[in-house]
């Protein structure tokens, strides 16, 4: 009876502990597992789908907004497919890994096979739906997305800056794909600024890697044993310089006066971005921009900056 009475203060609600064997986690524990695996946190990224109707002015209907609901779970549930394939094949080494370790697939929680089983589905549905639902280049990008992250997690991961190229490529596809999807024009500064800028918080986030990890680098992600923290500084810096350029060339691209406006909004939103790639640079420098929507979600005076350039951008797209 005491015994009994001690298990139930240590277990008060009555689930049981998923590292006494998979036999006994209940279904609820391992599903819960799964969406944990599925990153929901990291779906805000796909918020870029947005990014290209936002900057040409064209997110005004319900058509418009439905299509790229569509477009975002598409990207969802592939960006989902990826991370449950990755965990699984990762399994052994993030067991290693003083924070990746508690993942559920490494943990043991959610089965490997499971992962992989759940994480294949995903992806052939969010591939088959867009080849249904959507125009042939939306479903052509989406399934190109799809192919490259799963190459990536066998083998371009492991490949020395192709796997800065490959997660920047990413983040591009996502802000390219809601362009694609409405058949808008993309322009060739929108192009750089979103693929410098991603790049810039790609290697930020590697160089934080290195940082934190630079007395057991090697037992998780073995790549960052050839990069130095030298090279992944240099890349980050000259990824932010390129971005802000391309950001400023596109700003003035119209030309630097108000047209129908009362303000040069377009071209003042250039303060408000060039201050939030120094704002984020101060967390990037530190060493401390390991997860990039902790920061960019987590840092009042940086959410200040994006919504004062939202709102200069906005005006400048209603012509206010």
């Amino acid at each position: 009876m005491a015994e009994r009475s001690a298990a139930v203060l240590d277990n008060p609600v009555g689930v049981r502990d998923h590292r006494r064997g998979p036999g006994r986690t209940r279904p609820y524990a391992v599903a819960a597992g799964l969406v944990r695996t599925a990153r929901p946190r990291q779906w805000v990224k796909n918020v870029l789908v947005v990014a290209a109707p936002v900057a040409a002015g064209q997110l005004v209907s319900w058509h418009t907004a439905a299509r790229l609901a569509l477009v975002f779970a598409l990207f969802t549930a592939a960006a989902s497919a990826v991370y449950l394939v990755n965990d699984a094949r990762d399994a052994a080494a993030d067991r290693a890994h003083p924070v990746k370790c508690r993942r559920p697939v490494a943990s043991g929680l959610v089965p490997v096979p499971l992962a992989y089983a759940t994480g294949t589905l995903l992806g052939a549905g969010a591939a088959v739906a867009s080849a249904v639902l959507c125009n042939p280049m939306t479903a052509a990008l989406l399934i190109a997305y799809l192919v490259m992250q799963v190459a990536y997690c066998l083998r371009l991961k492991h490949v020395l800056v192709v796997d800065l190229a490959v997660v920047t490529t990413g983040f591009l596809m996502r802000a390219m794909v809601g362009g694609v999807a409405l058949a808008i024009p993309l322009s060739r500064w929108f192009l750089i600024t979103t693929g410098f800028g991603a790049l810039f918080m790609v290697a930020a986030k590697r160089y934080s890697e290195a940082v934190q990890m630079e007395d057991a680098r090697g037992a998780t992600r073995a790549l960052l044993t050839q990069y130095t923290t030298g090279y992944l500084r240099f890349v980050w810096q000259l990824a932010a310089g390129v971005a802000v350029l391309g950001y400023c060339l596109w700003a003035l691209e119209s030309g630097g006066v108000a047209t129908g406006s009362l303000l040069p909004w377009r071209q003042l939103s250039m303060i408000a971005f060039i201050l939030a790639v120094l704002r984020y640079a101060v967390f990037a420098d530190r060493g401390s921009a390991g997860a990039p929507e902790d920061v960019v979600l987590h840092d009042r005076p940086l959410a200040i900056i994006g919504l004062a350039w939202a709102a200069m951008y906005g005006m400048a797209v209603a012509d206010l």
